[in-house]
């Protein structure tokens, strides 16, 4: 299968016939990589920008950098990039931990080729729907600078309801005034319809509210109960189903995003 040059696959793992190995391996699928044996050597080398994924070592000997600080180090500079973590020595706490702090899966050494393949496809499908859900991001909010401080105010009053003669009433000024602005509004964000605009204005923050669905969270907490599985504890999966009863997992935010293309 030829794979798309652009994206690069990153493993960082101390041992060096581990890169070694997993390199060989993932280039036979025509996989591009670039190995680390320490995560200072990865963070000053790493591109943010670059397309891919990271294969990362839970136990990283470098002194205050395992595998989850690095994981979290590259969460909070704002980089989203997927991390399918490996491990020599899997237990209950550290899979849990892996998995709640967003990582795509957790697979022990030695690595199956197959499990660690169907991760990859995964975690590069994750990073291309970050990267285009960044993209459309960027075109909404750069539609929303374009509006006026009073065009901003109607856009407010709109997505939490409220009727022009309400938003008129508000705002200290007449119905028919609301109605052009609304209009402004409608033609500058490239919304179509009512439903549409609100729906780009909860994707950057205007009148959103997060929407804690069971149906959502079941099918999130199914999903992390697999991956337990998978990794060979089904104790730890029920462990995660009874943390789920009591509140303990992190709820899960809905959100649906409009499928027109704004990247323009």
């Amino acid at each position: 299968m030829k794979m798309d040059s652009s994206v690069t696959v990153y493993i960082v793992d101390d041992e060096p016939e581990v890169c070694r190995g997993l390199d060989r391996l993932l280039r036979t699928e025509s996989y591009e990589t670039r190995t680390f044996i320490s995560a200072v050597d990865f963070l000053s080398a790493h591109d943010p920008e670059m397309p891919g994924c990271v294969i990362l070592d839970f136990d990283l000997a470098t002194p205050g950098f395992d595998g989850l600080k690095l994981q979290s180090m590259l969460a909070d500079s704002g980089c989203l990039r997927p991390v399918i973590f490996l491990t020599g020595r899997a237990n209950i706490a550290t899979s849990v931990a892996a998995l709640r702090c967003g990582a795509v899966d957790f697979l022990t050494k030695p690595i199956d080729a197959d499990g660690l393949f169907k991760a990859l496809r995964e975690a590069l499908e994750i990073d291309s729907l970050n990267r285009r859900a960044a993209v459309l991001l960027k075109s909404i909010s750069r539609r929303l600078a374009t509006l006026t401080p009073r065009e901003r105010e109607v856009l407010e009053h709109v997505v939490r309801g409220r009727l022009n003669k309400q938003i008129a009433a508000d705002l200290g000024t007449v119905e028919k005034t609301i109605k052009v602005h609304r209009s402004r509004v409608m033609c500058k964000m490239g919304a179509r319809s009512l439903a549409e605009l609100v729906q780009l204005a909860n994707s950057v923050g205007i009148g959103a509210a997060t929407v804690c669905a069971a149906g959502a969270e079941g099918t999130a907490i199914d999903r992390f109960r697999d991956r337990l599985r998978r990794f060979g504890h089904d104790d730890a999966a029920r462990v995660c189903a009874n943390r789920s009863e009591e509140g303990c997992l992190l709820r899960v935010r809905v959100e649906r995003t409009a499928e027109r293309d704004y990247a323009q």
